[in-house]
């Protein structure tokens, strides 16, 4: 084509209304950003350089009943120095008396922080770090101290703080008093009482504080306040009794060693309410030291054993099945139902013995014969009597991760013609030790059926906002009738001469109880793998019972014994006169010699001086810590302890007249 003056003149109109397209584009897009973007793009400067942070509120404590911290929030504070806000006058008259009051705190020369303060003047610091994990009365003294005491701007103060959960027993009832964690994901952990009531009360609520980005991707908090403050969390009281728990863990802790055990429970529950008053749980490691790995107490549903020959008499007796003066051949020890069976401890049986005898000597037979014989052609209605007693239902406790009960129903997976007879000595059955000690405090509570409880009580600093009570389960999961009867029986466990815990008993001294000694792995049919959890359940006193007790150790060396009398009975009877010396009840008992000397030394040294009238200050080296220091606050003297272990040297001589003295330091090794 020919180009033409008029072509031309065409291409270049083109060229200028395109050229004015853009330009009107980029009008237009700039008026957009200017107008309408603006606000985005604004924050989004402003988000480098300043930025909301979250600030966890101070969880709130849990305490024993009496008012000892067993889990509590600490501030931990961390200082810094802005040196660009202090004045010239104000840095050179100050920062030398600052220095000198730091180095006093933190016993550190004061030409240390001379040198700090000046080299942050020199470069320009604006966030320099004085001091970390300072607490919070440092912390208060800090603020004061000269310079830092004209505040943020005129002093360059910087503080900034977390919290930190402590516990102060340490590593006793860990696992039982628990925690909260959260990961880097956002998933909580939670365990025990402080995991329990972490979201409900102790938690609180998270504040907001505006910060500004500094060099070296520091962040400085800006202006005096918090955008919104956070909310401390409440206050949980629990059922925990220091004293109780110090003696239930010692107890377990001294029998695990011995019997050199995988891992072992105790619960004490006051049997009137259900509070539990200590719960110990303790694992061993790889070296052979024990700590509280796991809550067995709550967590481990397992076969009972003979423990569960409580629950299948009471079943029995409220259906007329039997009467403990029915009289069973046991077969000479060995009983057959289809292809399996069952066998006593006893080699060659126990003859021809009443129902009450049966369960002093533990006969597994006689049970089993009991159970079978008077069930088999309605085997749902020895279940249906398990359930309405409420053994296949959970305690709904607050602890997370209760095991499940295990009762079969016919027709259940896992039922077969011997269920029955197994059952009826604690096999092919499961609970947890926490279950099974419910159980035997409905009996101790005249059938009266209550919930474990573990929290008495939520808190606002000194106001009540929330109090829990007793909760009953079932007002009466048998006849009073029976409950009568089977409390005398296990009376006779202790008592009698030929029963399984004999061997614990005292004159001075009454309880009630049921051993147990279950078999582990016993379908490998392999000697070697054959362990065994060995077991006692029962309260005391036996005839005005205060609290119920459970002790469960699992698999304890075989060669120095396994049987519930000989492993865990010890435990139980050593804690309960322990408890039972502490307790109100104390002036109801005499003090007599005792049977066994072995099992006794300890309590009666603890009891005799528990009983006596002091006047003048005692001697208490060689007791145990909490021995000696509740003995002596019974005496109105104020303790104060250093240590951990049994009594080493005491400030205040024995023989010193008791109201000459108003405090006494015991160090403990």
């Amino acid at each position: 084509m020919a180009i033409t003056e008029k072509n031309i003149m065409n291409r270049l109109y083109l060229v200028a209304g395109g050229l004015l397209v853009m330009a009107i584009a980029v009008v237009v897009k700039l008026v957009d950003i200017q107008m309408v973007e603006g606000e985005k793009y604004k924050e989004l400067a402003l988000s480098q350089t300043e930025k909301m942070f979250t600030i966890e509120p101070n969880r709130g404590n849990l305490y024993s009943e009496d008012g000892s911290l067993l889990a509590a929030s600490v501030p931990k504070y961390e200082i810094r120095f802005d040196a660009q806000t202090v004045s010239e006058a104000n840095f050179q008259n100050h920062v030398a008396a600052l220095s000198d009051s730091l180095g006093i705190l933190f016993n550190r020369p004061s030409s240390y922080y001379r040198q700090l303060f000046r080299k942050a003047r020199a470069n320009g610091s604006r966030y320099e770090l004085v001091a970390r994990n300072v607490d919070y009365l440092s912390y208060v003294r800090i603020k004061q101290f000269p310079l830092f005491n004209l505040g943020p701007y005129k002093g360059g103060f910087i503080e900034t703080h977390r919290v930190v959960r402590e516990y102060p027993l340490g590593k006793m009832a860990a696992r039982s008093i628990g925690y909260e964690r959260v990961d880097e994901n956002g998933y909580y952990t939670r365990v025990g009482l402080d995991g329990a009531f972490g979201e409900t009360y102790l938690r609180g609520r998270e504040g907001k504080r505006l910060k500004q980005r500094i060099a070296k991707g520091q962040w400085k908090p800006v202006g005096l306040d918090n955008i919104v403050e956070p909310q401390d969390g409440l206050d949980v009281v629990s059922t925990i009794d220091v004293n109780i728990q110090d003696i239930a863990h010692h107890e377990l802790l001294k029998q695990l060693e011995k019997y050199k055990a995988d891992h072992g429970c105790v619960v004490v529950m006051e049997t009137k309410t259900g509070e539990v008053k200590a719960i110990s749980n303790l694992g061993r490691t790889s070296d052979g030291t024990y700590y509280e790995k796991l809550n067995y107490a709550v967590g481990e549903s397992h076969e009972p054993g003979s423990t569960f020959k409580l629950m299948s008499l009471v079943a029995a007796l409220e259906d007329k099945v039997v009467d403990t003066s029915t009289v069973i051949d046991t077969e000479k020890g060995r009983y057959r139902i289809y292809d399996g069976v069952v066998k006593d401890s006893k080699w060659g049986g126990y003859g021809k013995i009443s129902v009450a005898e049966a369960f002093a000597v533990s006969s597994n037979t006689a049970f089993a014969k009991i159970i079978n014989e008077n069930y088999k052609d309605r085997p749902a209605k020895f279940v249906n009597r398990l359930m309405n007693m409420g053994l296949h239902k959970k305690l709904d406790l607050p602890i997370i991760g209760e095991g499940d009960p295990v009762i079969r129903y016919p027709g259940d997976k896992g039922w077969s013609g011997i269920s029955l007879g197994w059952m009826s000595h604690g096999y092919e059955v499961s609970l947890t030790p926490m279950q099974t000690l419910a159980f035997y405090n409905a009996i101790a509570n005249d059938g009266e059926l209550v919930k474990p409880r573990l929290i008495k009580e939520v808190r606002e600093g000194s106001k009540v906002v929330k109090r829990f009570d007793k909760e009953v389960l079932n007002p009466s999961i048998c006849s009073k009738e029976t409950v009568d009867k089977v409390r005398q029986l296990m009376k006779d466990v202790v008592e009698k001469k030929n029963g399984t815990g004999h061997g614990l008993y005292s004159k001075n001294f009454s309880m009630a109880g049921k051993t147990g000694t279950t078999q582990k792995n016993y379908v490998e049919k392999n000697p070697d793998k054959l362990a065994y959890i060995s077991s006692f359940a029962g309260y005391f006193p036996a005839d005005n019972p205060k609290y119920s007790c459970i002790v469960i150790i699992h698999e304890p060396d075989k060669s120095e014994g396994y049987y519930g009398a000989d492993v865990s009975g010890p435990v139980f009877k050593s804690m309960a006169q322990k408890i039972h010396a502490i307790s109100p009840l104390v002036d109801e008992v005499e003090t007599k010699e005792y049977d066994d000397p072995d099992l006794d030394k300890a309590y009666e040294q603890y009891f005799a001086m528990a009983q006596k009238k002091f006047g003048t200050v005692p001697n208490v080296k060689g007791m145990s810590g909490m021995d000696a220091i509740s003995l002596l606050e019974n005496l109105g003297l104020e303790v104060e302890v250093h240590g951990n272990g049994k009594v080493k040297k005491q400030s205040i001589d024995q023989g010193t007249d008791i109201k000459k003295v108003k405090k006494i330091v015991l160090e403990l090794s």
